[in-house]
């Protein structure tokens, strides 16, 4: 009997993998999951945010969902040597969105087009998160897991710093430090010697610094319109290191999202109930703030909730590079698993006074059907990768 029912339990389970055609059911599942919350929030935010339109977002889980499951049945592999056409659009998206005419502009960042014929924007920029990883795991792949040659690893961080340079003329910063973390994964898992990682560090660091007092110099002598780091985004950076230096100016909305994430208590205040939200005091709750109009609502079990599906997310998507056989396949599901760590850390971190504000969505929850099309397509190469993992490539 028992080997009946072990013969029976195996064919129902030969049955279901022929039936979803070799995908990762855990993945999907939690995927489905994510979304559902994510339509939830929407909703509950729609209820006293009239630009969070439920709707629309339904619009961009219905695209997500069609172009997931097209990109799942498509094998990967055959981008692997395709890396000058990915450039190649990667770059147009990136430059698409400051082209007269096209260009939708939107708090101060012209990453959108206008639709041509149909009533809708397009942040091209969420699209060229996958197309980035897509590229840098292509490249990097022909090392065969070990850049030795110092000028190969110069040329992948020269062709990185491509796309993260044309998102800076947006401007946005927050897209451009995804793109940019993303491809350096990709890069130092293709396994370049570590004395020139940790240098190229350093010298990032001293950029950064060298900007930060070259813009206060420009800034006191010309003007904020003509420094590389605008007036805000110093301010944000002031506000994460002393979050009550000035609580009714530039850290008002820590200060508000704060509020919000302490206030919801162990169980929130359930679906509509979240009062810096629906009373204005907490700006961009559907959006940037999207993690503290969740804790308010739904407290500490709802965000505890969210962390654990995002965690099981990311270790299911490294799972599947794990068991992928081919480099490439391997490269893309960390590429594509470190744009959502990053993301999720900085979301969360920037609503919690833990990292600076930037204007990164949180992967499947905050409103916007470009961001939500972007990750289900993300979910989609990871789940052709799974398909076709068992063949090299």
């Amino acid at each position: 009997m028992a080997n009946e029912a072990t013969s029976h339990l195996k064919a129902r389970r030969g049955r279901l993998a022929k039936l979803l055609g070799g995908i990762d059911l855990p993945l999907l599942l939690v995927t489905l999951a994510l979304v559902g919350y994510g339509l939830v929030v929407v909703y509950s935010a729609s209820l006293s945010i009239s630009e969070a339109s439920l709707p629309r977002q339904a619009v961009g889980v219905l695209i997500g969902l069609v172009l997931l499951a097209l990109v799942a049945r498509f094998d990967y592999r055959r981008l692997a040597d395709k890396a000058k056409v990915l450039f190649v659009i990667d770059c147009i998206l990136m430059v698409l969105p400051i082209i007269p005419g096209l260009s939708y502009e939107s708090h101060g960042i012209t990453g959108w087009i206008k639709v041509p014929f149909i009533n809708l924007t397009l942040q091209t920029a969420e699209l060229a998160k996958p197309i980035t990883v897509l590229m840098m795991a292509a490249l990097a792949s022909r090392y065969e897991g070990r850049v030795t040659s110092l000028r190969a690893y110069l040329r992948l961080c020269g062709v990185l710093l491509v796309p993260f340079l044309l998102i800076l003329l947006q401007p946005d910063l927050g897209t451009g430090l995804v793109i940019l973390v993303a491809g350096a994964v990709v890069i130092i898992m293709a396994g370049p010697k570590r004395s020139w990682v940790l240098a190229t560090i350093a010298i990032i660091v001293a950029l950064v610094a060298a900007v930060l007092v070259s813009d206060s110099i420009v800034d006191s002598l010309v003007g904020d319109e003509h420094s590389l780091i605008k007036d805000y985004q110093m301010n944000r950076l002031l506000v994460f290191v002393n979050p009550t230096a000035d609580t009714s100016g530039s850290g008002y909305n820590l200060q508000q999202a704060l509020i919000a994430v302490g206030s919801g208590g162990s169980f929130g205040k359930g679906i509509g109930g979240a009062t810096q939200a629906s009373l204005g005091f907490l700006p961009e709750a559907h959006t940037d703030f999207v993690f503290a109009l969740l804790s308010e609502e739904f407290g500490f079990v709802g965000s505890s909730l969210l962390v654990a599906l995002f965690l099981a997310l990311i270790l299911l998507t490294l799972r599947v590079a794990n068991r992928c056989e081919g480099l490439f396949g391997k490269l893309v599901c960390l590429g594509i698993a470190a744009t959502w760590a990053f993301q999720i850390f900085e979301n969360i971190g920037m609503c919690l006074s833990l990292m600076p504000i930037t204007g990164i969505p949180l992967p499947f929850i905050s409103y916007g059907s470009s961001s939500m099309v972007a990750q289900l397509m993300c979910v989609g190469i990871v789940q052709s990768v799974e398909t076709h993992r068992v063949k090299a490539g």
